[in-house]
């Protein structure tokens, strides 16, 4: 894994890019400060995007059943696997940083129908 950078001037367009490429992902979202520790805020929730808003200075991550917002942004990181993303680290103003782990929902066969008893005669 390699973790890359991202600039201020590209936050906006980057996590549209990222929003578009990440539909159905599940995330799970870490905060980490001096005051409280590292704590998981929400547990592989599905994701439904991320912004950037530079008029108000403000990261928004919508997940089901929550908005996980971010004031005064500082660093924004990506962390590539092999081929995808699988965790956004973002530092804000306070020092807290936050960290947007990422995977695939787990998929599911579906189960086998038994022949019903009538279909063997």
């Amino acid at each position: 894994m390699a973790a890359e950078q991202i600039e201020r001037t590209q936050w906006a367009s980057f996590l549209d890019n990222v929003t578009k490429s990440l539909i159905g992902k599940r995330a799970e979202i870490e905060v980490a400060s001096l005051d409280l520790g590292a704590q998981i805020e929400v547990e592989w929730a599905p994701l439904i995007g991320m912004t950037y808003d530079s008029k108000d200075d403000l990261i928004e991550i919508a997940l089901e059943g929550l908005d996980h917002l971010i004031r005064s942004p500082r660093e924004l990181f990506v962390d590539f696997g092999v081929g995808d993303i699988v965790a956004i680290a973002i530092a804000d103003g306070d020092g807290n940083r936050q960290v947007v782990k990422l995977k695939d929902p787990l998929a599911l066969t579906a189960p086998s129908v038994a022949p019903s008893p009538d279909s063997t005669r």
